[in-house]
């Protein structure tokens, strides 16, 4: 049995058994020594002192009576054999009750009731002494009162000490749990954004490339053009499957009150940083401090062993351009010509860029589309622009979105003209002018906000759509 104290149980049953034959043998001896009581009485006193110290672990609520019992019974049959021997609390007896009080106040006893413990002893002492005058000396009660009142302070000290221990043990135990918990959901997003940016990309584009095969290819056969005309319903309903399984694994606990589903996006550069999918550092080296690597000392199930693989970056621009354009669009790329940035920057740069591209493609599919790369001393800037869709008055993106405006991106850090952080133009929180079912722009967000970007997006005044990400050639880790 462990107590409140926090001792392990056997180390209290070592404490207990030491205690318990220590006060059977120091109290026959005194009072058989000391106050003229016979070997066979003092040897019962001795017993029931041990009991009652035994009873603070076995029965605490009556091991303090049965220790005021037993001191009563001393007072009545002992006689000091010398006025210096204190009475009528011998030694042993002060001793063997204040060791019952510390344990029952370690142990968790309200201070009402130590105190009323306390009261109850002194009140005994007094009627021994309004008895018995002649056998003892006020200065021995006053003595009493002193160890006993000390006995009761240190047990409560004994109890909040084992309580703040406690309560400490508990605060480590949750927060290691919120700390596992956190990282499974923050692989979880990661997992979300590399598949809405990696899969859902290639599947969109699909899609573009089979509808406007018969378009391109006019002399195709008709079983041809059915062909490609299934292809794109298979790859529509893979796509839908695919936003569906994102949904999932970017709903949080049930605890979150997040209204918008971004769970995970708040404090994002201060919380995900260390668990986000960048992988490489800015010479090719093995981040330790996130990703695979992070989740690997979680324990994540599944990452344990993953491989790391180059990642794409500025210089895969004119190839994610390219495939754009066999599928069909109207695109342009005007890169300038630098000095590289730091990896990590490169593959969110990338990112933002593949994902805007797969939202003008889907949202208007034959608007023609810039893809701006500029950089100065400390910054990189990529900007995807796109003009309105032919015979589409609305904003290009936004023709799902309820509202909208020919307003310029929204300001820096996701801020949009309305001023409130993370809103679009049109106040969606979070998913500016695409449609509500639409994870992009929160993950474009996340991914800027990862390297201490700034994210700006929002309709054109022509009605197109434009997205901009001023990055540091340096990631801020």
């Amino acid at each position: 049995m462990s107590v409140e104290t926090g001792w392990p149980a056997g180390r209290w049953a070592w404490v207990a058994g030491f205690g318990t034959a220590a006060l059977l043998v120091l109290t026959t001896s005194d009072m058989g020594q000391h106050y003229d009581v016979p070997l066979g009485a003092a040897l019962a006193l001795g017993m029931a002192r041990a009991v009652a110290l035994d009873l603070t672990w076995l029965r605490p609520p009556i091991s303090v009576p049965v220790s005021l019992l037993v001191m009563a019974l001393t007072a009545a049959i002992s006689t000091p054999v010398s006025p210096s021997e204190p009475w009528p609390w011998p030694v042993t007896g002060i001793f063997g009750h204040c060791a019952v009080l510390v344990v029952i106040a370690a142990r968790g006893a309200s201070r009402r009731a130590m105190a009323g413990w306390w009261a109850l002893t002194q009140l005994v002492g007094v009627i021994a002494m309004v008895l018995a005058p002649d056998r003892g000396s006020w200065p021995g009660l006053l003595t009493m009162a002193v160890f006993s009142a000390v006995a009761v302070v240190l047990g409560d000290l004994l109890r909040s000490r084992a309580e703040t221990r406690r309560q400490l043990a508990e605060q480590q135990t949750i927060s290691a749990a919120e700390r596992a918990e956190r990282a499974r959901w923050q692989e979880r997003a990661r997992i979300a954004r590399e598949l809405h940016d990696v899969v859902a990309h290639h599947l969109s584009v699909l899609v573009v490339r089979a509808d406007s095969a018969p378009h391109r290819l006019p002399d195709l056969p008709a079983e041809t053009r059915d062909e490609f005309s299934a292809l794109a319903t298979e790859a529509r309903t893979s796509l839908t499957e695919m936003r569906r399984v994102l949904r999932l694994l970017r709903e949080a606990p049930t605890s979150s009150n997040s209204p918008d589903g971004e769970h995970l996006s708040a404090g994002a550069a201060a919380e995900v940083q260390e668990t986000e999918a960048v992988l490489v550092g800015p010479r090719g080296e093995a981040r330790s401090g996130g990703g695979v690597l992070a989740a690997e000392r979680e324990g994540l199930p599944g990452v344990a062993g993953a491989r790391l693989e180059p990642q794409p970056g500025l210089a895969e621009l004119p190839q994610l351009v390219e495939r754009a354009r066999e599928a069909g669009a109207d695109i342009r790329l005007d890169a300038q010509q630098a000095g590289l940035a730091d990896q990590a920057v490169e593959l969110t740069a990338y990112r933002i860029v593949q994902e805007a591209i797969t939202n003008a493609l889907r949202h208007a599919p034959d608007a023609a589309i810039t893809v701006a790369v500029r950089q100065t001393q400390d910054s990189l800037i990529v900007s995807v622009v796109n003009g309105p869709s032919p015979g589409n008055d609305g904003p290009s993106q936004g023709s799902t979105a309820t509202g909208g405006d020919a307003r310029p991106p929204a300001d820096d850090r996701g801020h949009g003209p309305t001023g409130d952080r993370g809103h679009g133009p049109t106040g969606d929180r979070g998913h500016g002018l695409t449609d509500d079912r639409g994870h992009g722009l929160i993950g474009m967000r996340e991914r800027a906000a990862l390297v201490d970007g700034r994210l700006r997006y929002g309709s054109t005044p022509v009605g197109g759509f434009a997205v901009e990400v001023t990055l540091p050639r340096e990631a801020s880790w």
